[in-house]
Order: C-alpha cells, then sequence, then structure tokens
C-alpha cells in the first residue's frame, strides 16, 4: 500500500502541481493505488507526463482547467472534466470551497540553510490551495531548483514528505519554424521600450519574446516564465511557473530577479498598476470580427480559457499597453468552429506572418478589412 494511504481518504479532492512542477513519484503512487482510493478526484492543470492515461479514470475523477499537453488524450477520450474559467478565478473558487480541495501535492526543492523548502519550479492555484487544503503531501526532488517562491514552507507544513531525485518534466518548445520566425518579427516590433510583457504557452509566444531579446529596460509578468527569458536584459521577471527546459532551470536557481507566485498575483488585481502591458497571446483561431477560440481545435479541447482573457485585459486597460494575439494567417476564419474564448470587445492587435491587423476603434466592416488584410486572402 503507497504511503499515501495515510493522508488520503476515498472521495478526497487532490489539487497537483502542474506542467514542470508536477510531483511525479506522487501521481505514480496515486493511479497504482487508485482502487483503494476509488472516488477520489484529481485537479492536475497542464500535464506533459503522461502519468495520469485514460484508464485511470476507473476510480478517479479527472478535472482541469485546460487541455494542454497530454490531457488532450484525456479530453479525447472523455474522462477530463473542463473547468472553463479565467485563470484570475482560481484563487476565489478554492478559497469559497467552489472548487474541492483536501489534499495538495507538490514537488518542492530541498530546503535552503533557513529550512525553507521553496516550491521550485511553480506556484500559480497552489497557493490558494495550500489554504483552503486539510493535509499537505509534497515530493522533495533534489533535481528541483531553489527558487525565490511565495509562499515558502517548512517541514512542518507537510503532513507527509517524499524524497526523490529525478529530472522534472521539460516541456522543450524546440528550434522556431521559419513562419514563428515570421511572425515574430511582426509582433516584437510593436512592443515598445521600458514594457512590461507577458507570454502565453506555446512556440509562437516563446518566439515573440525571444526576439526581444535585444530590447532594454524590459520586465515580465505573466503566468508562465519561458526559456526565452534566459537571454532577454530584464529589471524584473514574476511569474506563476517555469515551464521550459533545465537550462531555464539553472537561469531560475536562486535568481533575485525573480519571483514566483500565486494566480492571485500574476492575474489578480496587481495586473491593474502596470503601464504599457503587453500581452502577446496564441489563439487556435480568430475571425474576422476579432473573437478568439483558444480552447477547442478540429472537435478536440487542446486549450483552455486559462489566462489570456486575464491578460488581454489588462493590457487594453494599461497605459500605452497592448493586446498581441498571434497566429498563422491560416488560422483566419470567416467563422469561429468552438465557442468564444475572448469576445471581440476586447480585440486589440492581431498578428500573422502578413502583417499586423489594429483593431482597437474599428467598426466591424473594418475589421474585416483590416483581418481579410493579413489573412493572405481577399
Amino acid at each position: 500500500m503507497s504511503e499515501l494511504a495515510s493522508v488520503l481518504r476515498p472521495g478526497d479532492a487532490i489539487v497537483c502541481g502542474q506542467a514542470c512542477a508536477e510531483p511525479q513519484t506522487l501521481l505514480e503512487q496515486l493511479v497504482a493505488t487508485r482502487q483503494a482510493l476509488s472516488g477520489c478526484s484529481v485537479f492536475m492543470g497542464s500535464s506533459y507526463s503522461g502519468t495520469v492515461k485514460p484508464e485511470h479514470a476507473d476510480h478517479l475523477r479527472l478535472v482541469s482547467y485546460c487541455g494542454t499537453g497530454t490531457n488532450r488524450a484525456l479530453a479525447e477520450a472523455g474522462v477530463l472534466d473542463i473547468l472553463p474559467a479565467p485563470y484570475s478565478q482560481l484563487g476565489f473558487l478554492f478559497a469559497t470551497r467552489k472548487l474541492a480541495c483536501d489534499v495538495v501535492f507538490l514537488q518542492v526543492s530541498p530546503p535552503n540553510s533557513r529550512g525553507e523548502y521553496s516550491l521550485g519550479l511553480g506556484v500559480e492555484y497552489l497557493a490558494p490551495a495550500l489554504d483552503a487544503a486539510r493535509a499537505v503531501v509534497a515530493e522533495v526532488n533534489d533535481r528541483v531548483p531553489w527558487t525565490h517562491t511565495e509562499p515558502r514552507l517548512r517541514e512542518s507544513d507537510f503532513d507527509l514528505l517524499v524524497r526523490t531525485s529525478r529530472p522534472p518534466v521539460v516541456l522543450d518548445q524546440g528550434r522556431p519554424k521559419e513562419l514563428d520566425l515570421r511572425i515574430a518579427a511582426n509582433a516584437a516590433g510593436l512592443v515598445p521600450e521600458g514594457a512590461t510583457i507577458e507570454c502565453g504557452i506555446g512556440a509562437l509566444p516563446n518566439a515573440v519574446v525571444a526576439a526581444l531579446k535585444d530590447r532594454r529596460g524590459l520586465r515580465y509578468h505573466s503566468g508562465l516564465v519561458c526559456d526565452a527569458v534566459v537571454d532577454l536584459a530584464l529589471e524584473s521577471c514574476v511569474g506563476g511557473a517555469l515551464i521550459g527546459t533545465p537550462r531555464l532551470f539553472d537561469w531560475a536557481r536562486d535568481n533575485p530577479r525573480l519571483r514566483l507566485c500565486s494566480s492571485d498575483v500574476t492575474h489578480g488585481r496587481p495586473l491593474r498598476d502596470i503601464d504599457r502591458f503587453v500581452a502577446i497571446n496564441s489563439a487556435v483561431e480568430v475571425d474576422l470580427t476579432g473573437q478568439v477560440n483558444g480552447e477547442i481545435a478540429r472537435g478536440s479541447y487542446v486549450g483552455a480559457v486559462g489566462g489570456a482573457l486575464d491578460f488581454v485585459r489588462a493590457a487594453n486597460q494599461s497605459p500605452g499597453g497592448l493586446a498581441i494575439i498571434v497566429l498563422p494567417a491560416a488560422r483566419i476564419v470567416e467563422q469561429l468552429s468552438a465557442p468564444v474564448s475572448i469576445p471581440r470587445s476586447e480585440a486589440g492587435l492581431v498578428v500573422t506572418e502578413h502583417g499586423v491587423a489594429d483593431l482597437r476603434g474599428c467598426t466591424l466592416l473594418e475589421r474585416e478589412r483590416r483581418m481579410r488584410a493579413i489573412s493572405g486572402r481577399s
């Protein structure tokens, strides 16, 4: 029987670290002993390890806000229950128990000289979940870097501690394609000096950030911190999670310029006070009026409502800010094939390899003209 049986009860709601912060050993133990814990639910965020498979839904209820990574297979099998909520709401949902949270599964770094464990590769919704949970289970992985996270924990904060030594999950976007580089060059030219930038998940937003490496006076405030930040001359970096490769993890180790925080900080009220906030996000498709689908492609749930709407709204309200959606021209469509993730009332700038469509202040007819101009189809 797994050590988890000493903490978990059948029917518990488990909240788990996501992406590179996923506690792989704890999840492996959970799925191996799931029959004894039948009825438990797992809120798992984004996942790239493939540890949780469709067959594990025989005894576990699987919940996520997204279909990214290996979650897509769960969604296509019909066993992933999707929460279509903006990321900024997650803290409130856990605090008010609209989202149940009995036990939190964490991956943490070894402690520093003061006995403080860092959440290492990701904080995000884990911070509010920790406040709501009955119990905390930590996988202390000596391959995880100690980073400046809020909160930091002590051994007395854990109800169960499991020590491991294994590579964290890695998300390598690889070398950008030529098409991505052309789109990124068009978008990067819009970013002003001294901007605070946000980067959404995916190869294309990463390519835009990489194209800013010669820009000075930049700050970074985003849900995720990607590999491209390593080459930026940032004055500060605030994020929710590190999602990338060991190169990023090494840069982040005890880096005083980096702060990893709760989703209440990265996606919430502090956004209102940022000038020249530039939100850079991708999309599954955008229609001719500026409506964005960021969730479903060809009938499969591959994305999320996530944080894009939070960041787009903040950028639109920021003095000197820009809300930029980047995508290949082929993804501009007459009509969306799936729900609207970002409404046309929040439309800012849409960028493809053919140029930029600034939709701010435009009527529907003018929007259609500008969107057709960057679609490559007249």
